[in-house]
């Protein structure tokens, strides 16, 4: 797809500004489909589909998880590691305001606001990556180790099959 079709969100303007290499990848969006949606509409392992999760602490400090389409995020751990009490997934109003994307469209580049971001390090190990682009029914392909480069990412093992 070229690159001037894209839909220019706060997400692929920073990855331009970073000449991060990407493909963009459109797609019809299914109302609470998930990554098993926009994996199946790619043709891709939902393994390699990864959500972008705003949580935020017990004092209510945002934070951002990646974790793969098919797994689930253990809150408890992810505590355990960070030093927090606890950690719960925001309400969509909350995460929208937190990172100036819609839930389902929840891109971890070009956030509103500045958050820690934590990765599940197995991510890591896959040679290519789907993430959401910024806008529903749109993912950005590309290479892991930029969640390192590009967001200071913290690889964390806190999944759950």
């Amino acid at each position: 797809m070229a690159k001037d079709k894209l839909p220019v969100t706060p997400a692929i303007r920073l990855l331009r500004q970073h000449k991060v290499p990407f493909n963009g990848h459109l797609y019809a969006y299914e109302e609470k489909g998930g990554t098993a949606a926009s994996s199946r509409e790619l043709g891709v392992p939902e393994h390699q589909v990864i959500k972008t999760l705003i949580m935020e602490d017990e004092k209510g400090s945002p934070l951002v998880v990646l974790m793969h389409g098919d797994r689930q995020v253990s809150t408890k751990e992810l505590a355990r590691l960070i030093g927090v009490k606890t950690i719960s997934p925001c309400p969509p109003d909350t995460a929208n305001r937190h990172s100036g994307y819609l839930v389902g469209g929840t891109s971890p580049f070009g956030t509103r606001r500045a958050m820690p971001v934590y990765v599940e390090r197995t991510i890591l190990d896959l040679p290519k990556i789907y993430l959401n682009g910024g806008k529903r029914g749109f993912l950005v392909e590309m290479e892991p180790h930029w969640l390192l480069s590009l967001l200071q990412a913290r690889p964390v093992e806190v999944s759950i099959a």
